[in-house]
């Protein structure tokens, strides 16, 4: 059925990726941006009335569309109690899917922010001006772009790989990015830290960057 739905959506001109089990579509939910997310709910490893529940709690306001064999009132309330936007009982034309996407990405289009902030770090992400203390920062709009990642991630550790997906948008790539996306960190730090205190950029060795407030 994932099959399916991929060939459908991708004739609707989306960009869709699949995961099959509970614990991949976890873990690639917390690590990746998606518009929408479709979510099965009996998948192998973790539900999916488990993943939406936690990653709402996490912070996660993606749109979510629950599929599920169960029409029983009972579990309806259950999914949307646990976090889902809308609920989808099987089987189902797929043009109902079709026209449900659309109206959650219209409605989620709309509840987007227009601005991030963190400490004293401030982004305008419709006149993409950023300022810290209300003193202007000229970013690249790479550099724009990769800080824009990591305030969406805020106290959490994001790995190069991550980076080089999310904001290189490389999903396949013999060369790494790693020196590229070093380079971009060195620059962004010393734009954003230099004369300020607290420090807010951060490398983890070994593992990626952070932002979060150390003296």
């Amino acid at each position: 059925m994932a099959e399916a739905l991929r060939e459908g959506l991708e004739i609707d001109s989306y960009s869709v990726e699949i995961a099959h089990t509970g614990e991949e579509g976890f873990f690639r939910l917390n690590s990746e941006q998606f518009d929408l997310v479709i979510l099965d709910v009996m998948l192998p490893g973790r539900t999916g009335i488990e993943i939406v529940s936690t990653a709402r709690k996490k912070g996660l306001r993606t749109p979510v569309l629950l599929l599920t064999a169960r029409d029983a009132i009972e579990d309806r309330v259950r999914g949307l109690d646990a976090g889902a936007d809308d609920y989808l009982v099987k089987p189902f034309a797929f043009a109902e899917l079709s026209a449900r996407v659309r109206a959650l990405l219209r409605r989620g289009s709309a509840a987007s922010p227009t601005s991030l902030r963190f400490h004293d770090l401030a982004m305008d992400l419709i006149g993409r001006t950023v300022t810290r203390n209300s003193r202007a920062i000229d970013l690249t709009a790479k550099e724009f772009e990769l800080l824009e990642y990591l305030l969406n991630h805020p106290g959490e550790v994001v790995s190069r790989t991550m980076i080089a997906q999310q904001v290189w948008k490389e999903m396949a790539r013999h060369t790494p990015l790693d020196n590229a996306i070093d380079v971009h960190m060195v620059r962004l730090r010393r734009k954003i830290d230099d004369g300020f205190s607290p420090k807010l950029l951060h490398t983890v060795r070994g593992v990626g960057f952070v932002v979060r407030v150390e003296q």
